[in-house]
């Protein structure tokens, strides 16, 4: 699937989605007390989003405080699939693919909206409830 380079761009933290500026790489200990490497983040609203460890390739999309909180959220159940090893990672994210009905190749939770992390708790705890945080 060829994903259009806007899109690309947002989804990769280069691009702010709310504001539609290009972000800026900053040392995180700019946001937090400790340092975790550095960070894609909007010059304008803030929004902001972790790089891996020794590149410059965002682990997704810049969030706000909102977006942030429901990606940990969806993060916390869908992690738990593979952690309590229902399934193996690489398989669970397969599975999500299937069920959010995308390609794999952008099924990161770093990559989805408030309404897609929704989606992944309320799939996760329907597939897989008895073994969801409560």
């Amino acid at each position: 699937m060829k994903i259009p380079k806007r899109e690309l761009m947002i989804l990769t933290g280069q691009l702010c989605p709310y504001c539609n500026e290009w972000t800026e790489l900053r040392e995180s200990g700019e946001i937090y007390d400790k340092d975790f490497g550095l960070l894609y983040m909007c010059p304008k609203c803030g929004a902001y989003a972790g790089v891996h460890r020794g590149t410059i390739n965002g682990k997704g999309s810049v969030a706000n405080k909102e977006l942030r909180d429901a990606r940990k959220r969806a993060h916390l159940y869908f992690d738990a699939i593979w952690q309590k090893g229902l399934s193996s990672r690489t398989q669970a994210y397969k599975w999500l693919s299937l069920q959010l009905e995308i390609p794999v190749e952008i099924t990161h939770i770093g990559m989805f909206t408030v309404e897609r992390c929704e989606k992944v708790i309320r799939i996760c705890k329907e597939r897989y409830g008895k073994f969801m945080p409560k």
